[in-house]
């Protein structure tokens, strides 16, 4: 990497990826800096952290952090926001995250996907959905879609995700600036911050 990139680990599917890409992308287009889009497989990367999965929390835990952050959320960042657990939100993630990892502008792509499972409930295992998506960001779609499922790209997401789990990456989104990591899209202003002086070891 280098020394102006933000690496973005995160999966398809999270919530809080969705909330906090508009933000993620502008600090890096204000500082001038690339965003490394680092999709990843998330049930193995929370099985490693060994936190307890959602259906081991309680309710008031998944209420709370789930339900009523998620909305404070949506209106700060002023974002439409589903206001349930989507409908398709435990299917396989590796086909979308193969298409982030194999777009021409992940960006755009990412966020295009992450805001389909979040404000449209759309199933983003759904290879008609995702050809959809790709087609209005302007991607070559079935070149993406091919190049997805390739053995290359998703041995590509399989680093990822052990990647993730050997730098102690314990959710998504997970960022890192020169290597200190920001966990949650509530440290974005944490990361821009680091970006213009680095935080003391």
């Amino acid at each position: 990497m280098t020394d102006k990139t933000i690496e973005y680990f995160y999966s398809a599917h999270s919530a809080y990826a969705y909330l906090g890409a508009p933000t993620l992308l502008r600090i890096a287009q204000d500082a001038g800096w690339q965003v490394v889009h680092r999709p990843f497989d998330f049930w193995p990367v929370l099985d490693a952290t060994g936190i307890p999965g959602f259906k081991q929390r309680s309710v008031a835990h998944v209420e709370y952090f789930f339900g009523r952050e998620l909305r404070r959320w949506a209106q700060w960042r002023d974002l439409p926001m589903i206001h349930h657990r989507p409908t398709h939100h435990d299917n396989p993630l590796a086909l979308a995250n193969g298409m982030i990892i194999a777009a021409q502008d992940p960006d755009r792509l990412s966020f295009a996907i992450l805001q389909a499972h979040w404000r449209d409930d759309a199933d983003i295992a759904d290879v008609d959905t995702l050809i959809g998506l790709a087609d209005a960001c302007g991607e070559y779609s079935a070149a993406v879609m091919a190049a997805a499922t390739s053995p290359s790209v998703q041995a590509r997401h399989a680093a990822n995700t052990a990647e993730a789990i050997a730098r102690n990456v314990f959710g998504s989104p997970t960022y890192f600036v020169r290597g200190d990591m920001f966990y949650g899209q509530d440290r974005l202003e944490m990361l821009a911050r680091a970006i213009a002086q680095p935080f003391d070891p």
